[in-house]
């Protein structure tokens, strides 16, 4: 990997299902710790704009063209506003990532999506679309989907990006900003 690789961690603020919107906060940093920047948006709870929100997020930021790979924790934001990877590397050029910490329940998201959304079963076919894989890291297996970029690559960015524990480096940082930016104080695991 070379040195001072940029990537950018986002994560979305805790939030309150009767909100209208969740804070997002993507941090650029410079691997595998120097913090270069800090972004922001919002999307909606429950929506269905977190393309929209992240796309605009990376095309406006000065950084774009030196990130080497976006990373989302998780496959949503606020709530169920799910994330396409695929669609945001189209629309950016920039590799996209999704990563979580356990492999997620599909089947109870999906009972949760069709008790709730309407557009439940285009909401699920965004989830399925990108298979997760399992990722050692020092610390404990993460699970990962990767475009724009080959999963070798994928994965020596995200190894290159943790410092301790088991997520980047730029996960961890937006998720403490975004509480600290929605409660007064971070905490919790991103």
């Amino acid at each position: 990997m070379k040195p001072h690789v940029r990537v950018l961690g986002i994560d979305d603020s805790p939030f309150h299902f009767e909100d209208d919107r969740a804070l997002v906060v993507g941090v650029v940093v410079r691997l595998p710790s120097y913090v270069e920047g800090v972004l922001r948006a919002w999307c909606e709870v429950d929506g269905t704009d977190a393309n929209d929100v992240l796309s605009e997020m990376v095309i406006r930021s000065r950084f774009r063209e030196q990130i080497k790979l976006a990373m989302v924790d998780g496959i949503a934001l606020g709530g169920f506003n799910i994330v396409d990877i695929s669609a945001l590397h189209e629309r950016t050029g920039v590799p996209f990532a999704t990563i979580t910490r356990d492999p997620p329940d599909v089947s109870g998201m999906e009972n949760a999506l069709r008790s709730h959304f309407p557009d439940w079963e285009k909401r699920i076919a965004m989830i399925r679309r990108h298979p997760l894989r399992e990722v050692k890291t020092d610390y404990k297996s993460i699970h990962v989907a990767q475009v724009g970029i080959p999963a070798e690559e994928a994965e020596e960015l995200i190894r290159g990006s943790t410092v301790k524990g088991v997520l980047p480096e730029p996960i961890r940082i937006a998720h403490l900003i975004a509480t600290a930016m929605e409660t007064g104080e971070s905490r919790g695991r991103a």
